[in-house]
């Protein structure tokens, strides 16, 4: 006697939510209800781990009294604790329950993320396997932690809230009611009608019942027919595959057996494919190209280099040859020839360091030039 009373207890202690006598929701309740859900912006999150759809509200006050429900004569609402008063009544109808909102804390999406872009860097390795430099890939990750920060907003996550009551402000409420379409009404009274009629079948007239014993039968053939064919095209593969030893392969109706629609799956009639010694130096043709392209772009920026090297050899001999027609200029009318060798004055030590080759050279008067 003591534990049942004991039990009885418990269920008193579950307080209004639980009792079992609640009266049941009233048709205005259940219009307004429709109502919220089709006209109050809802918004998408996750809560104890199932997307749920909430909404703000003071948003559903503000429609609410903006509606059909606050005008006229026989309004529902003419404040706005008439409208608070019987959006409570949902809430203890259970048409929705109160949330806390938990603001997501910047270590819980570093981490998220850290584990996102592991994911991704496997996959595309696994994928694309290793392309592109490292500057090229910091470039690529810098520009997309730009645009994560540009984008980014306030995340928030859901949570039960332990006073279950409806508030005028900003907490958020999670829909637990979803009204059942009009369609669905429709699709399930053809079901049972059609039901019905399956079990008078004996009372169908004679035509009808001779019609559907044809198609009955017609649809038993189609089935036996889709599974001979994939019988047969297992076995014509087989046969091709063990004469040739395994170099032709062939497949009639390949979409057959696939996950495609009914049209496409007898389409196209046949698949064949050679994997004989062709195939074999097509492969290795295909990575000594891959290769020989490495070395080309590996030449080809050898030789820019070169040239770019030479361009900056023939400008510096240029310059120097200037500064030294400018500096061996003759002052009496005559001819001078100045000879650059290792040790000298200050003009042949600066000549020596402007010439990037390293050798010595002469300048030679064309006086001299036609004497010789």
């Amino acid at each position: 006697m003591a534990e049942k009373r004991k039990g009885k207890k418990r269920k008193d202690d579950f307080g209004p939510h639980g009792d079992e006598n609640d009266p049941k929701p009233s048709k205005d309740e259940y219009k307004v209800a429709k109502w919220l859900r089709k006209n109050v912006p809802i918004k998408k999150t996750k809560f104890l781990n199932h997307n749920v759809e909430y909404f703000t509200g003071y948003r559903a006050i503000d429609g609410l009294l903006e509606s059909k429900f606050a005008q006229g004569t026989d309004a529902l609402f003419e404040t706005r604790n008439d409208v608070v008063n019987f959006l409570q009544l949902l809430l203890e109808h259970r048409f929705y329950h109160r949330a806390r909102k938990v603001p997501v804390s910047e270590q819980e999406l570093k981490s998220k993320k850290k584990d996102k872009k592991v994911e991704s860097g496997d996959e595309k390795k696994k994928e694309k396997g290793e392309k592109g430099t490292d500057a090229e890939s910091s470039v690529v990750e810098g520009n997309a932690e730009i645009t994560e920060k540009s984008k980014r907003k306030r995340k928030v996550r859901l949570e039960m809230h332990n006073d279950q009551r409806f508030v005028d402000g900003l907490d958020a409420y999670v829909w637990i009611y979803e009204p059942i379409p009009f369609y669905y009404w429709i699709c399930g009274t053809l079901l049972v009608l059609g039901a019905i009629g399956i079990c008078l079948f004996p009372l169908w007239p004679p035509s009808v019942r001779l019609g559907v014993y044809y198609l009955s039968i017609a649809a038993a053939g189609f089935l036996v027919f889709i599974i001979l064919l994939v019988v047969l095209r297992l076995i014509i593969f087989c046969l091709v595959w063990i004469f040739t030893i395994g170099k032709h392969h062939i497949w009639i109706l390949p979409n057959l057996t696939e996950d495609v629609g009914f049209f496409a799956s007898f389409w196209p009639l046949y698949h064949y494919e050679y994997k004989g010694k062709n195939e074999i130096k097509k492969s290795k043709k295909k990575k000594k190209d891959k290769e020989s392209d490495g070395e080309d772009e590996i030449d080809r920026k050898d030789n820019e280099e070169d040239i770019k090297n030479d361009e900056n050899l023939l400008r510096q001999r240029k310059v120097n040859k200037s500064n030294g027609d400018d500096e061996n200029q003759p002052d009496n009318g005559g001819s001078q020839v100045e000879v650059i060798t290792g040790g000298g004055s200050e003009s042949e030590s600066e000549s020596s360091q402007r010439s990037s080759t390293g050798k010595d050279f002469e300048m030679v008067d064309q006086e001299d030039l036609d004497e010789s």
